[in-house]
C-alpha cells in the first residue's frame, strides 16, 4: 500500500473506513442515542464519518536485513472541541475501519468527560511480539515520519495504546522534535517520567475502571436495587495488560476478591482469590499467565461465563456478542476495553438487569491524564501522583453522575446515556461553529 500524500476523503475511501463490526456496532449506538435525543440529522450524519484519514506504507530494514513493508494509519474522527487525541496501536488485526471506530469513541469519549480535544486514533499491522526492539524503534520512527504532517501539539496528539508503550512515545517524541529542530513533549502523552511524562498516567485507565464500578454500586445501594458491598464482592478480569492487571490491583486492594484474570492465550482462576501481585511478577517474567502454578487453567469464555459479580472486559472489542451474551452471569460489567460488547448483547444484558459501564465512560481515565500530561507539558509545570489521581478521581465521578442523570431523564441505560451526554456538548459546539465553507 503507497502513501497517500493527502487526506483520503470519505468518498473517495468507498466506505473503507466503514466496514468493520466495530465501526458498524459504533454508529448503531450513535443513531439510538441520537433518535432518543432528537439531534439535528445533519450533526448525527457528520459524526458517522471521520474527518480525515491518512493510510501509509512504512517500509522498515529488519534484523536480518530483509526490507519488510508494513500498513499504517492516522484518522482523525471529529476535532471541533480541540486537537485530535488517540493511542497508536500495534495489532496483526489493525485496519482503517478498526481504527475509525476507536477514533469515533475517543470523539465520544473527550466530549463526554468534558475535555478539550477531538477523537482520533492510529495504528500499524504488525505482530509486536515477532519485533526486535530495534525493529520496534525503526518501525516507530519511520510511522512518525509518515504521519508528521497530521500530528502536533496543537494538531494530534498520538499516546500508547495495544501493543505499545511509554518507550514507544518516546521514540515518537524524539522523531517529531528531530524534525522540528527543538523538543517538543506536548506531541504525545504517555511519556516516560524523564522527558515530560505524568505520574499516574500508567495507571490511570485501569484506576479508572475501578472508580465507576464503586459509583455504580454506591449508585445501586441509592436507588436500592441492591446490598452491594465492593468488600463482598468477587470479580473475573479478562485482560492482563496495562488496564486489565492494573484494574485486577485496585479491585484487590479494595477488598474484592478477584477469581479469575486472563491474557491472549486463556486465564487462570481460583475460588479463593488470586493473588494479583504474584500473578503480574509471573506475567512480568514469563510474559503470559499460562503455567502459573496458583490457579487453574481456563478459557477466556470460560472467564466470560463466571458466576461472579463483577465482569471487566479490558482486552479487545467484540468480546461479547449474540453467541456467549446468556452466559454472563455477571451484575456489573466495566467495559475496560474498547467496544467489547456488541449493541445486542449491551442490549439483552441491560434487558436482564446487568449495569453495563459503557466504555466511552469506563475507560476515560487514560486520556484524562493523557489531558493532564499535556497541559503539564504545555506549561512545563508538573503536578505530583496525588494531585493527578485526585483530579482524576473529581473528572470521573463528575462524568458518572452526569450519565446516571441523563439515564433517568432518558430512561435508557447508561450506554446510550452516555453516548446522549456526550453528543449533547459536541453537536452544539458544532452547530456554534457552523459548515465552512
Amino acid at each position: 500500500m503507497s502513501r497517500q500524500s493527502n487526506p483520503i476523503s470519505t468518498e473517495m475511501s468507498s466506505g473503507l473506513w466503514s466496514t468493520s463490526p466495530l465501526y458498524q456496532n459504533a454508529v448503531m449506538d450513535l443513531d439510538l442515542a441520537g433518535t432518543k435525543m432528537g439531534i439535528d440529522p445533519n450533526v448525527l450524519e457528520r459524526l458517522k464519518a471521520p474527518k480525515r484519514a491518512m493510510c501509509v506504507s512504512i517500509p522498515v530494514r529488519m534484523d536480518d536485513g530483509s526490507v519488510k513493508v508494513f500498513e499504517g494509519y492516522r484518522v482523525q474522527h471529529n476535532t471541533t472541541l480541540g486537537p485530535g487525541k488517540g493511542g497508536i496501536r500495534f495489532h496483526p488485526e489493525v485496519n482503517l475501519s478498526e481504527v475509525s471506530a476507536l477514533a469515533m469513541l475517543m470523539s465520544m469519549k473527550c466530549s463526554l468527560v468534558g475535555l478539550p480535544l477531538g477523537g482520533a486514533k492510529g495504528g500499524i499491522r504488525v505482530d509486536p511480539r515477532k519485533l526486535s526492539r530495534p525493529e520496534h524503534q525503526a518501525l516507530t520512527r519511520r510511522f512518525t515520519m509518515e504521519i508528521i504532517d497530521m500530528i502536533g501539539p496543537e494538531k494530534d496528539v498520538p499516546a500508547p495504546d495495544i501493543g505499545t508503550d511509554a518507550q514507544h512515545m518516546a521514540w515518537m517524541m524524539d522523531t517529531y522534535s528531530m524534525a522540528k529542530g527543538f523538543s517538543v513533549p506536548g506531541v504525545v502523552t504517555g511519556k516516560p517520567i524523564e522527558i515530560g511524562g505524568s505520574l499516574g498516567r500508567p495507571e490511570s485507565t485501569g484506576r479508572g475502571v475501578v472508580y465507576v464500578v464503586e459509583h455504580a454500586i454506591e449508585l445501586l445501594r441509592k436507588k436500592k436495587k441492591a446490598n452491594y458491598n465492593l468488600k463482598e464482592m468477587t470479580a473475573a478480569v479478562q485482560g492482563f495488560g496495562k488496564v486489565g492487571a492494573v484494574a485486577a490491583y485496585e479491585l484487590t486492594i479494595r477488598g474484592c476478591k478477584v477469581v479469575a484474570v486472563s491474557d491472549f492465550y486463556g486465564g487462570i482462576y481460583n475460588s479463593k482469590g488470586l493473588d494479583i501481585v504474584d500473578a503480574t511478577e509471573y506475567m512480568d517474567k514469563h510474559h503470559t499467565l499460562k503455567g502459573y502454578p496458583h490457579g487453574e487453567p481456563i478459557t477466556n469464555e470460560q472467564l466470560i461465563a463466571l458466576n461472579v459479580d463483577i465482569l471487566v472486559p479490558a482486552a479487545i472489542d467484540g468480546v461479547v456478542t449474540r453467541d456467549n451474551m446468556k452466559t454472563v452471569k455477571a451484575k456489573i460489567i466495566s467495559e475496560g476495553a474498547n467496544g467489547p460488547i456488541t449493541s445486542e448483547a449491551q442490549s439483552y444484558l441491560e434487558s436482564q438487569g446487568v449495569t453495563v459501564i459503557p466504555d466511552i465512560l469506563a475507560n476515560a481515565g487514560g486520556v484524562i491524564v493523557s489531558y493532564f500530561e499535556w497541559v503539564q507539558g504545555m506549561q512545563q509545570f508538573f503536578w505530583n501522583e496525588t494531585e493527578v489521581n485526585e483530579k482524576l478521581a473529581e473528572v470521573m465521578l463528575k462524568s458518572f453522575n452526569q450519565v446516571a442523570g441523563v439515564a433517568d431523564r432518558y430512561n435508557c441505560g447508561m450506554k446510550t446515556a452516555a453516548l446522549i451526554s456526550s453528543v449533547e456538548r459536541l453537536s452544539k459546539a458544532m452547530l456554534l461553529r457552523g459548515l465552512f465553507p
